[in-house]
């Protein structure tokens, strides 16, 4: 969203409703859908007692939004969710564009990391000489691990932050009727697809227990530009052995 005017509570909530509404409704062409399957020892969606046999529901969706506006014009925004994957995490990704070749080559792209939990960070992602008599570039970070850097500091579960607004009568974390109907114009017309109103629903595509997601995921990234470059990098440790 743009900056408010002030910190007031409604002039925060007006800046959300105005980036909501300049977002257009999801279409079936940014939308990939997945089914968790058995692997790894682990049951699949399908084998739980309690699902309807042959069932199509999603446990896994990436889609692409778009804002109409003219800061983000023409920048995809990709969201990721699903179940029984490798990673339990909440973050945000800013992966910036290609740099002009230089001396080095097929390196990785530098990432704005913001990391909401487990354990909330920000860390710029980028490539730096790798150390010692080689010349060659790795990606490293800029790293600002909240728990690491202010260690004499609580830092409040969201809940916790939220109840004490509450608390102070600060409406500005709450979601306010017209933003809350603005964000359902976003995604109810999806929604009846995948549920089968308008025509047969959609059959998701399977992948394993403990994985990323389905195969098809790295082809739905990649066709919005964004690029996933396997390095051996591990945030927040990097084994230069491994690279």
């Amino acid at each position: 969203m743009e900056r408010p005017l002030s910190f007031s509570a409604e002039d925060i909530r007006d800046e959300k409703v105005k980036v909501l509404r300049a977002i257009q409704p999801v279409e079936k062409k940014d939308v990939l859908l997945g089914q968790y399957v058995s692997a790894n020892g682990k049951p699949g969606y399908l084998d739980d007692d309690t699902v309807p046999k042959g069932s199509v529901c999603p446990t896994f969706a990436a889609l692409t939004l778009w804002i109409n506006n003219p800061r983000w014009e023409g920048v995809p925004f990709i969201l990721k969710a699903g179940k029984a994957l490798n990673e339990a995490k909440v973050e945000v990704r800013i992966q910036y564009k290609d740099v002009t070749s230089g001396i080095f080559r097929e390196i990785a792209r530098n990432e704005l990391v913001i990391r909401i939990q487990p354990s909330e960070a920000v860390y710029i992602k980028m490539n730096v000489k790798t150390p010692g008599l080689v010349t060659r570039a790795m990606p490293t970070e800029m790293d600002l691990t909240y728990k690491r850097r202010f260690t004499d500091t609580k830092i409040p579960e969201a809940y916790e932050a939220l109840i004490l607004d509450a608390f102070k009568g600060d409406h500005s974390n709450f979601v306010r009727d017209d933003e809350l109907d603005a964000a359902w114009k976003i995604f109810t017309p999806i929604l009846h697809w995948i549920e089968g109103k308008d025509g047969p629903a959609p059959k998701p595509a399977p992948y394993p227990y403990g994985s990323r997601g389905p195969q098809e995921l790295e082809k739905f990234i990649n066709g919005y530009g964004f690029k996933r470059v396997e390095t051996g990098y591990v945030w927040p440790i990097t084994n230069v052995a491994n690279l």
